[in-house]
């Protein structure tokens, strides 16, 4: 009996301590924030639309911050976790700015010419202050991975869609290729085809050399549309920063 209840407390303390190092976060809250999403149009231009007025009013997206805002981010385990987390951070995060400042036409009304809303403090992650820029540039970036540019969304109308689910490490390359594929399948704010020339999202060209690892613009374009014309890929569709808001 005592070498029983020996082995059941042995067996309790490993279970204990290996979910204090295995911690995932809990994206419950962020899922239902998530319902606020709805697909319309906007501006001509078919895309995800959120119901700001809901989430301000339900307090849904505060409890979802409040889920990450003390996130112990050193239990990450692997690229995959840590691109998740981020993506989902930020996302998150783009539209804690808005609400902050809500009503506004665009994330960008959150603030001025000399200090850009990209740069603002719009929460605390890890006991750490944070700006969107932080996110995308000192966090995301460096990871390596393109993708992350179909999936971090700052609220616009020309921004890829919000995903209607969180991001999950064991699914994410899965959900990564479903947003680049969306995407490029937009014909107002992802991909068009000219005549002489295939016009892609101004995306392409403020990210160019994101995409050198993976052989460039062209081969990373048409991996996802080898149905494309052999033509000259130009990013120079004009982007719409207005609020990726429902039509009222």
């Amino acid at each position: 009996m005592n070498r029983f209840v020996a082995d059941l407390a042995f067996a309790i303390l490993i279970l204990i301590s290996f979910n204090s190092w295995a911690k995932t976060p809990d994206w419950s809250v962020y899922a239902k924030v998530l319902q606020s999403v709805k697909s319309g149009v906007k501006h001509q231009t078919p895309l995800a639309l959120v119901n700001y007025d809901q989430l301000k009013k339900s307090g849904q997206l505060e409890a979802a911050y409040q889920k990450i805002k003390n996130f112990p981010v050193e239990t990450l385990s692997g690229r995959e976790e840590k691109l998740a987390f981020y993506i989902n951070v930020y996302n998150i995060l783009a539209i804690k700015m808005v609400l902050d400042h809500w009503p506004v036409e665009s994330i960008k009304d959150a603030g001025s010419l000399f200090r850009p809303v990209w740069g603002k403090t719009v929460g605390i992650i890890d006991g750490n202050k944070i700006s969107l820029d932080d996110i995308e540039n000192n966090l995301l970036r460096p990871m390596g991975e393109p993708r992350i540019h179909f999936a971090i969304v700052c609220a616009s109308v020309s921004c890829p869609d919000l995903r209607t689910k969180p991001y999950a490490a064991e699914q994410l390359s899965t959900q990564l290729d479903a947003q680049v594929r969306s995407f490029l399948h937009n014909n107002k704010k992802g991909l068009q085809t000219g005549e002489r020339e295939i016009h892609v999202s101004k995306i392409f060209s403020w990210f160019e050399k994101d995409f050198s690892p993976v052989g460039g613009i062209e081969k990373f374009i048409h991996h996802y549309r080898s149905d494309l014309p052999d033509l000259k890929i130009v990013a120079d569709i004009d982007y719409d920063w207005s609020l990726n808001a429902v039509v009222k």
